[in-house]
């Protein structure tokens, strides 16, 4: 039987359609309202056109659209493609350009940066999630609502593309991992096999175009679990639904939970509900561990990819004697630890990371030599160095390619290298990370002013707006005479931390 994602919903619908199955603001849908929501927008884009292998993009909020479009673009076979809100309009450009969608879905905030690019777009149709839609865009709820609702032909599954999620290289070009529909069936299983115990409410806070929130939504479908979703991040309104929805479980970076802990009267607020929190990109300190723990609360920490979204586990039982560990592998992924040569390294001895199981991505959209260097014999290479202890548990010692992860989100210093270079003051850059107070890492700039130029770290980082993501621009710049770099030309980064951190 093939497995489409598409037909989770259907099946879901049919088995428990009154059940309450998500929670938006106002907005309370059941099982069987989100599966007709579903039908409309899969026969309202097949009237458009879109069919098989088509791309349509989203760029929004987290929006009750989101399911929509994922479950409904999964029956007719088309694939999602979301876009990071967080990045400025090139960036986007770029991304919209790479994928070329048949049509774009916007949330209502987003109309002007789509307006400024649209004319540079392949983009054929344009669809307002808006009361007011410009001129040039369709309205969603009027065209799902002369849709049908009749279950549409299923179209496609099993390794057909249901996503292109865009992560970013050290080539500075971002990079569209395909994620299949068995990709997507097998991390549900993979999460109903490792991550047991996490209730039946899921608050989703993290943005949907991380496939840190969109990975795990397939899943609560697949279970029907109800989820409760903010379409921003506000960590005041975060703890009022985890009181008024009896929320048991939900994803989180370790920011975010020292975020919650600045709201005012925060030990005010009711979790006696929380079972468990699932946190990504970063190991918690022990301390936050420990003050969960003894409020009864399980965090379990995460690693993974976007081309591999469940790597392992660390559970709550090890939390404390594993301090520092990425846990074990998810019950369906298989991982080795690597020499220069591909030969497997003995405990305590650090190699790269590897993975393999179905729920490695399918390939980097339109880049097979990418593909081919990251999947080698169906091993999935993620650049991380990492070690093994005697009892099976995986620390990963080093970043990937010198990633700076700030606020939950992977930063790659070539990109914004990259795009400093366009300032025609700047001979030569470097990009590193440091530590953060409140984002845990954010971005420092080294840069070589050219001869006879003046530029000050206000004018730079002034000079970056709208031209890279806000969250990207350096909060740091510091003015040198020379960037370290070895005889090749490569940057010595570990020099450049020595001397500026």
């Amino acid at each position: 039987m093939k497995v489409n994602v598409g037909e989770l919903l259907t099946k879901r619908a049919l088995i428990t359609p009154d059940r309450e199955a998500l929670v938006c603001e106002d907005i309370r849908v059941t099982f069987l309202e989100m599966n007709e929501r579903a039908n409309r927008l899969a026969n309202a884009l097949k009237n458009l056109g879109v069919g098989h292998g088509d791309r349509v993009s989203m760029l929004a909020f987290n929006e009750p659209e989101y399911y929509d479009m994922l479950f409904g673009l999964g029956k007719i076979g088309a694939i999602l493609v979301p876009i990071n809100y967080r990045l400025a309009g090139p960036e986007m450009q770029f991304i919209l350009s790479d994928c070329e969608p048949k049509v774009m879905v916007f949330g209502q905030e987003y109309a002007e940066i789509v307006g400024s690019i649209r004319k540079d777009l392949p983009v054929k149709d344009y669809i307002a999630i808006s009361n007011a839609p410009p001129e040039w865009a369709m309205s969603y709820k009027a065209l799902i609502d002369d849709a049908s609702k009749e279950e549409p032909e299923i179209t496609g599954g099993d390794d057909d593309t249901l996503t292109i999620l865009y992560t970013s290289g050290t080539t500075g070009r971002p990079k569209g991992a395909e994620l299949t529909h068995l990709n997507y069936f097998w991390a549900s299983v993979n999460g109903a096999a490792t991550l047991m115990g996490a209730g039946d409410t899921i608050l989703i806070a993290l943005p949907l175009f991380h496939v840190g929130a969109l990975g795990g939504v397939p899943m609560y479908i697949h279970r029907g679990l109800r989820t409760v979703l903010l379409k921003t991040l506000d960590p005041q309104r975060f703890l009022e639904l985890i009181e008024e929805e009896k929320v048991t479980a939900f994803g989180s970076v370790p920011a975010l939970l020292d975020f919650l802990k600045l709201v005012p009267n925060f030990e005010k607020y009711d979790w006696s509900s929380v079972k468990v929190i699932l946190v990504y990109a970063a190991p918690v300190p022990v301390t936050l561990i420990k003050e969960y723990n003894e409020a009864g609360i399980s965090v379990r920490q995460l690693y993974g990819m976007t081309e591999c979204c469940t790597g392992t586990v660390l559970d709550s039982e090890n939390a404390i004697t594993k301090a520092g560990s990425c846990g074990r592998p998810f019950f369906h992924t298989d991982i080795r630890i690597v020499d220069d040569k591909k030969n497997d390294v003995g405990p305590e001895v650090m190699g790269e990371i590897l993975m393999r199981g179905p729920v490695v991505m399918k390939g980097y959209w339109k880049r097979p030599e990418a593909t081919a260097e990251t999947i080698v014999d169906g091993w999935l290479h993620s650049g991380d160095i990492a070690r093994k202890d005697k009892d099976g548990f995986y620390y990963i010692m080093d970043r990937k390619k010198d990633m700076i992860i700030s606020g939950g989100e992977n930063i790659y210093p070539a990109e914004i290298e990259d795009a400093l270079l366009g300032n025609l003051k700047v001979a030569d850059v470097a990009v590193i990370g440091y530590e953060h107070e409140k984002w845990g890492e954010a971005v420092k700039a080294i840069i070589v002013v050219k001869p006879g130029e003046e530029l000050t770290e206000e004018e730079l980082i002034e000079w970056c707006q709208g031209k890279i993501g806000r969250y990207k621009i350096p909060k740091k710049v510091v003015i040198t005479d020379a960037i370290p770099r070895t005889p090749t030309g490569k940057i010595l980064k570990k020099d450049l931390r020595k001397q500026f951190n």
